[in-house]
């Protein structure tokens, strides 16, 4: 049985969804792509950006053209400006993701990257794993405005490094995804200098974002409510949704799941779901 879903990624075995992949100019995203392009892709908290990622990811693996992973840095956020610290936990889930994402081991020494310097070791470890993949890897970044200070200049500076050597030895399209454009980034460094995210990550090409729904997107997320259980929704109710919600992604499944779940006698799906109850 499926569901709106107010809480992380969209699940499609699980929750009613609008395609992802069409949340987006698909045609602008795959020529950036081709193009061998870095860029960035930004969005208000709860509005799909993950969602969207994880998609286009499943769909360039099997497309065939690409090595694509998808992994989220949020976890180095407590490191701080302890670029050694920060690279551990970033390089870990990074190694994770992959060893799952291309089904082999991945002999990479992580602890002897860091030993030999935190402010190269991501470099090395995506030099390194470009060697080992038979096609090109595109790299989904998440959370990146997640890291604080020099753990978070250090990772802009080391994929900038990296740049001139794609996509033979180094991912051939990076998209670093997180709330704010890299462009309003004021990083603030362990030796009190303060530096924006354009300054150290020149090499973007373009920000892309990510919009609201549209009343007609709503009528299709809770037209998937129907095709699953039976139960309608009056047609009058959508402009009073999209008045109540302005579109927004997590507020339309929210009341989605309130109209349908949380009150209790709507559980009834012969319940006819009006207006006057949103």
């Amino acid at each position: 049985m499926k569901f709106f879903n107010t809480e992380g990624p969209v699940n499609k075995e699980m929750h009613y969804k609008i395609d992802p992949l069409l949340r987006w100019d698909m045609e602008e995203v795959l020529m950036l792509i081709e193009r061998e392009k870095y860029f960035i892709l930004h969005a208000p908290r709860q509005t799909g950006k993950t969602s969207c990622m994880l998609a286009l990811r499943d769909y360039l693996n099997k497309e065939g053209k690409y090595n694509c992973v998808y992994v989220n840095f949020e976890a180095a956020q407590t490191a701080r400006s302890n670029v050694e610290v920060g690279m551990k936990s970033i390089l870990t889930e990074l190694n994770k993701r992959c060893n799952a994402a291309f089904d082999m081991t991945i002999d990479i020494l992580i602890p002897e990257l860091i030993e030999n310097g935190a402010d190269s070791a991501l470099n090395s470890y995506l030099a390194k794993l470009c060697t080992l993949l038979n096609k090109p890897l595109i790299l989904f970044i998440d959370e990146i405005d997640a890291l604080i200070g020099d753990t978070l200049v250090s990772v802009l500076r080391q994929l900038r490094s990296g740049y001139d050597t794609r996509p033979d030895a180094f991912p051939q399209s990076v998209i670093l995804c997180g709330v704010r454009d890299i462009k309003d980034y004021r990083i603030h460094k362990s030796n009190d200098d303060i530096i924006t995210g354009g300054s150290c990550f020149n090499i973007k090409a373009e920000s892309l974002t990510l919009g609201n729904f549209s009343e007609d997107e709503i009528k299709t997320l809770y037209a998937e409510h129907t095709k699953e259980t039976g139960q309608i929704f009056k047609p009058d109710i959508y402009p009073l949704l999209m008045r109540y919600t302005g579109g927004q992604p997590w507020l339309v499944n929210a009341l989605g799941h309130e109209l349908t779940y949380k009150m209790k006698e709507n559980r009834d799906r012969s319940i006819v779901i009006t207006a006057e109850m949103a």
